[in-house]
């Protein structure tokens, strides 16, 4: 079995040697044909000087440095594209995903699957993370028409066709476990064991979640519109029976004179309506401008051990 694995590194400078030597001890049991692909999002640490250190010694482990920080799932896509094996294992560097799970994992795929998620049923995490982390599956599920487990995130072990199908997928906006989903082929989910965090916390803070679950509610769906233009159709059928009323109470003699306060709050509560829809309107305008450039969706700086 030729089998990659790989972990985008951020903020990891205290876990990637304990990282590769767990990947090691298990991988070594399992096939010697694989290959550890260490993806440095240019972090604000030594990340990138200890997986120079660990590639000077281990030939098996690859490492990757970003020009600049583009975020997880860029850091991804990049050891996506550089992968060379027939199973692909994802796996973050925070070691909460424990590379003793990577055996389990491929005895399920060997039962006739093309895809396993790990799925994460007792997640250590802080109440704060936890809550965070499920608001964002619960919102990013409603405003994209899909079931999104909050117990599944990148862990898990691809095929190479499921891949290569992901990587087929020229989106500008980015998010892995979406991606997969949305490519089919036949998958499965795996109980595995969640550890908590051995260095550090996590840099996916509440409004750093929501920002990503706007961007890729924007990029996967256009339901924000199609609320939109529910409520807009509201509004126009409420005005219009409030006129009725107001009108049939003016011929009853009941209104004399007009107020001017329901005339501001009417003004000012539609006009924040249209301003709202043609903010919306001019993000989806946004990405798609954005898209329509072509740019790299990441940048390599400096590869290690790619020639061996």
């Amino acid at each position: 079995m030729q089998l990659s694995i790989i972990s985008p590194v951020y903020k990891g400078e205290h876990m990637v040697v304990e990282l590769v030597s767990r990947l090691k001890n298990v991988l070594t049991q399992i096939t010697e044909d694989y290959e550890i692909i260490l993806v440095e999002d240019c972090g604000p640490d030594q990340s990138w000087k200890q997986i120079n250190e660990v590639c000077k010694t281990e030939p098996k482990v690859k490492g990757v440095k970003l020009s600049r920080n583009f975020g997880q799932h860029y850091a991804i896509t990049c050891g996506l594209q550089l992968a060379k094996g027939e199973w692909v294992v994802v796996m973050d560097c925070d070691l909460q995903d424990q590379p003793e799970e990577i055996p389990n994992l491929i005895e399920k795929a060997n039962e006739g699957y093309d895809l396993v998620f790990a799925q994460r049923i007792q997640r250590q995490d802080s109440f704060l993370k936890g809550l965070s982390s499920r608001m964002f599956y619960r919102f990013f599920s409603y405003l994209t028409d899909t079931y999104q487990d909050e117990t599944i995130a990148n862990f898990g072990i691809y095929n190479k066709k499921v891949i290569e199908s992901v990587l087929s997928m020229n989106d500008s906006i980015r998010y892995f476990p979406t991606m997969v989903q949305w490519v089919g082929f036949n998958s499965s989910k795996l109980p595995v064991e969640h550890s908590s965090r051995s260095e550090g916390k996590s840099s996916y803070t509440f409004s750093a979640l929501m920002k990503l679950a706007f961007n890729n509610i924007v990029s996967f769906s256009d339901k924000p519109l199609r609320l939109l233009i529910k409520f807009g159709f509201v509004v126009s059928v409420l005005s219009f029976l409030a006129g009725i009323w107001y009108f049939f109470q003016f011929l009853s003699g009941k209104i004399s004179v007009l107020g001017f306060t329901s005339i501001i709050i009417t003004i000012t509560f539609l006009s924040g309506i249209i301003i709202l829809t043609l903010g919306l309107v001019g993000v989806y305008v946004g990405k798609s401008f954005e898209q329509s450039k072509g740019r790299p969706i990441f940048i390599i700086d400096q590869q290690l051990n790619f020639d061996e």
